[in-house]
């Protein structure tokens, strides 16, 4: 198996962004979720590693504003979608043409706006997300913007209290997140008919933090859903994960 492999490319503002790669094989992107990187999403627990053992390279960027990758302070720096900018510059600077995409929470919702924005992926995973994450993201970026806001505050038995302690541990730059935030909207569930490629929505048992990922399958034209033990945040931390990947992608 070809080793992790860590490089920088500049995206279309001159950003620089990590991109981490595993394996070798078919390309597959995956894109983290908030406040995490992909070490801590794909990297950690080994879902990268069941791909590339399954013949896939696992092509891993550190989405703006985390990671490894910059975190620029300037307002101008987080256009709308600017992730999803972020995404075509990676595709476009790998010469990635025939590739399958896998997103987890923040990173399904950069995907989904990716492919109606015209991405074209071979395949597609929205893990933990549900319908209401998509189209109702702006309440959902406006409990982490409070978060971010209460930072120093927040207490134990705080609802953003797991959000705060999230932050610390992966000692995210706020005011860089904050920006990001800003910079997401929503997605009607009307565009949601571009999505035509085969779908797998992934998410936990116990996991309805992006809502309901049966009513996503429903509004998806092509797509089946899989579930496996877990949260929000414990599902990241399952084999059952990768093993789901692999067995779609496969």
């Amino acid at each position: 198996m070809k080793p992790l492999e860590t490089s920088k490319i500049r995206s279309f503002d001159d950003t620089e962004l990590a991109v981490h790669r595993l394996g070798e094989g078919r390309p597959v992107v995956l894109l983290h979720g908030l406040f995490s990187n992909a070490e801590m999403n794909w990297l950690r627990f080994g879902h990268a590693q069941m791909l590339a053992l399954a013949g896939f390279e696992a092509i891993m960027p550190d989405l703006r504003g985390h990671g490894d990758s910059g975190k620029p302070h300037d307002p101008a720096s987080y256009p709308p979608d600017v992730l999803v900018r972020d995404l075509f510059a990676l595709t476009e600077t790998l010469d990635l043409d025939d590739f399958d995409l896998v997103g987890f929470s923040l990173g399904s919702r950069t995907a989904a706006r990716a492919v109606i924005a015209g991405l074209e992926p071979r395949r597609l995973v929205l893990s933990g997300m549900g319908l209401e994450g998509l189209a109702g993201w702006n309440a959902r970026a406006a409990f982490f913007i409070d978060a971010i806001d209460r930072f120093a505050e927040v207490k134990h038995g705080d609802r953003a209290f797991f959000a705060v302690s999230f932050m610390k541990t992966m000692k995210v730059d706020r005011d860089a997140a904050r920006l990001l935030l800003q910079s997401v909207a929503d997605t009607s569930p009307d565009e949601l008919a571009k999505i035509t490629m085969p779908t797998l929505v992934l998410c936990g048992d116990n996991d309805r933090d992006n809502g309901s990922p049966e009513k996503l399958v429903e509004a998806l034209p092509d797509a089946s859903l899989a579930t496996i033990p877990g949260t929000h945040m414990s599902s990241v931390t399952e084999p059952a994960l990768g093993e789901a990947l692999v067995e779609f992608l496969k």
